[in-house]
Parts: structure tokens; C-alpha cells; sequence
């Protein structure tokens, strides 16, 4: 019964495998990439709203005319 929900009869098959192994090291290497691209990105907000603080240097907003 085992054998028949798998569809095959036998072992693992090499190349279901070395697939599987090449996609596990794919999602890794994905994972690793997009915390960089983050870590980046988070480094580059901080920057960007430091430097819009210096800009806009006002001590206290002013209400809008209505």
C-alpha cells in the first residue's frame, strides 16, 4: 500500500534527491540574500530619515491656515 502512494516501487530516487538538495540550497542562499537586500535597505531609511531631519530643522510644526 506504502509503495503504491508513492508511485514507484524501490529506493529514493538520485535525481529526486539531488534536486531536493539543489532547491534546499536555493531557498538558503534566497533567505540569505533577502536579509542582506534588509539589512540594506533598513541601513539606507535610517540614513535617508537623518538627513531629511537635518533638512527640515523646525522646532515646532506650524498649525496650517485655514
Amino acid at each position: 500500500m506504502a509503495k503504491a502512494l508513492l508511485g514507484y516501487v524501490g529506493g529514493s530516487d538520485p535525481r529526486l534527491l539531488a534536486e531536493m538538495r539543489r532547491l534546499q540550497q536555493r531557498v538558503q542562499d534566497l533567505e540569505s540574500e533577502l536579509g542582506r537586500i534588509q539589512a540594506e535597505n533598513d541601513a539606507l531609511t535610517a540614513t535617508a530619515v537623518a538627513s531629511h531631519s537635518e533638512l527640515l530643522d523646525v522646532p515646532q510644526a506650524e498649525p496650517a491656515l485655514t
